[in-house]
């Protein structure tokens, strides 16, 4: 009896400080780590581009996901489905969360077409098409930092964080540890390719997951905006 107990007290003593210690493991990581990266502070607004939804679209105030699927939506229905699927699906409870995919005029109709090939009858709610012109469109995209362009169809396959204050979000320095300890030159992501599922679901997701954190904590007087990578942001602007 007496070796018994000894292991009821020992089991109910791994079950008690196991979890406690995960907690303290994670506290340290939600509380200090290094906000998203701001790419670019001037993002242009969505005012010269028109929508069928009731309400007004628009990036001030949201986080927002945009993307480009150009002149014929439905071509690029592999790119608007690993967006919805590993994305949209993802953060669609998230407050002020937005999915934007910027279309020329024109498109309306195909944009319900490949409304109905990537949507299985879910809450689509927060998933929007605007329509502009091409000279909207281009104004738009460049005000983006992007090392891509976008093609004569109006199209690419990078998707774009912004933020609430129409900044763009991303990583000056997007090296891993490895690249770091062999003190490798530094390079961006400044957008993410859609068409690669492993970049969408390991990268991007970590990111939103960090701005939503930031954004928590902003309601809560936790955040520390200091801790913002100011210079490095200065040093990608030479």
């Amino acid at each position: 009896m007496k070796k018994m107990s000894l292991k009821t007290i020992l089991v109910l003593c791994v079950l008690f400080f196991l979890p406690v210690m995960f907690l303290l493991f994670l506290y340290p990581s939600t509380h200090n780590y290094n906000p998203l990266d701001i790419i670019d502070n001037n993002v242009t607004e969505l005012q010269f581009f028109s929508s069928k939804s009731e309400e007004k679209i628009q990036l001030e105030n949201h986080i927002t996901i945009i993307g480009f699927l150009g002149n014929e939506p439905i071509n690029h229905v592999i790119a608007a489905s690993n967006l919805k699927e590993l994305v949209y699906d993802k953060f669609k409870g998230f407050k002020k969360f937005q999915i934007v995919i910027v279309l020329p005029k024109g498109t309306e109709t195909k944009a319900e077409q490949l409304q109905k090939e990537i949507n299985n009858y879910d809450d689509m709610r927060f998933w929007h098409y605007v329509f502009g012109e091409p000279n909207d469109i281009n104004n738009l995209f460049n005000s983006l930092k992007t090392e891509e362009k976008l093609d004569e169809n109006l199209f690419t396959d990078h998707i774009f964080i912004v933020d609430k204050d129409n900044a763009q979000r991303g990583r000056l320095d997007d090296r891993e540890d490895k690249e770091k300890e062999r003190n490798e030159p530094i390079y961006p992501l400044y957008s993410y390719d859609c068409i690669e599922v492993a970049e969408v679901k390991n990268k991007m997701s970590d990111d939103l997951r960090i701005l939503f954190t930031e954004y928590r904590q902003k309601r809560k007087g936790e955040f520390d905006s200091s801790s913002r990578r100011a210079e490095d942001l200065k040093a990608n602007d030479k």
